[in-house]
C-alpha cells in the first residue's frame, strides 16, 4: 500500500534533520550597546562581546571593526584582529584605536583614544569563530560632545535634591522665627515683670 503524496511531501524536512550528515547551521551571537557618548578628547571603550556554539581558541577567532560615517560615506577599518590585534596604519583611527578584548572571555571590544568630531558615526563589530561564520553584526552609535549631557536619573536627582534643600530651609526659618517671638516674648516679661503676672492670671 503506497503512502498518500501530500504524506510523502511532508516527511521529506523531517528527514532531513534525520539524516546522517544533515547539518546544523549555527549563528554566533553578538552583544553591543546600542548607543555610547563620549566627551571630545576623552578616551572610550566600544564594548563588544560574543558567544559561540563551537569552541574559541585565539586561532579560530576573527574580529573586524569598521566604522559608517553619519553622512553616509564609505564604511572606513577601524581594526583588525587575527591572533594578534591589526591596529589602523592609516586614516582617521590612526593611532586612537587599541584592542582592549580578551578572546578566551570572548570579548572583542575596542578603545578609541582622544576621541574627535569627525568619530561621529556608527561603528560595526564583527566576529566570527570558524566554523561558527554565520550571524548579525553588533552597532554602536557613537557620539562625541564637547560636555557630558545629563541623564534623566541625573535630572531627577537633582530636582529630588533641590526640593528636599528648600524645605530644609523653609524647616530652618520657621525655627528660627518661633526661637525669635520666644526670646522677644522672655525678654518682655523680664522687662515688665507685673504685666507678665497679670497676662498669666488672666490666663
Amino acid at each position: 500500500m503506497s503512502y498518500p503524496m501530500y504524506r510523502i511531501w511532508l516527511l521529506l524536512p523531517l528527514g532531513g534533520f534525520l539524516l546522517p550528515g544533515a547539518r546544523h547551521v549555527s549563528a554566533i551571537e553578538i552583544y553591543t550597546p546600542r548607543e555610547v557618548e563620549a566627551v571630545n578628547g576623552t578616551d572610550v571603550k566600544l564594548k563588544c562581546t560574543f558567544s559561540s556554539t563551537h569552541p574559541v581558541s585565539l586561532q579560530s577567532v576573527i574580529v573586524s571593526w569598521n566604522f559608517r560615517p553619519i553622512d553616509s560615506g564609505a564604511d572606513e577599518s577601524v581594526f583588525y584582529y587575527q591572533e594578534v590585534p591589526f591596529p589602523p596604519s592609516a586614516g582617521r583611527f590612526q593611532g586612537h584605536a587599541v584592542w582592549s578584548g580578551d578572546i578566551m572571555k570572548q570579548d572583542s571590544s575596542i578603545t578609541l583614544q582622544q576621541v574627535q568630531p569627525n568619530f561621529n558615526g556608527t561603528y560595526v563589530c564583527q566576529v566570527r569563530n570558524r566554523p561558527d561564520v554565520h550571524g548579525s553584526n553588533g552597532e554602536i552609535i557613537l557620539r562625541v560632545v564637547n560636555k557630558v549631557s545629563l541623564s534623566e536619573i541625573g535630572i531627577l536627582a537633582a530636582t529630588v535634591g533641590g526640593a528636599c534643600g528648600v524645605v530644609l530651609i523653609l524647616l530652618a526659618i520657621f525655627v528660627a522665627v518661633r526661637v525669635c517671638k520666644r526670646k522677644r516674648m522672655e525678654n518682655s516679661i523680664e522687662m515688665h515683670p507685673s504685666k507678665g503676672l497679670k497676662d498669666h492670671n488672666v490666663l
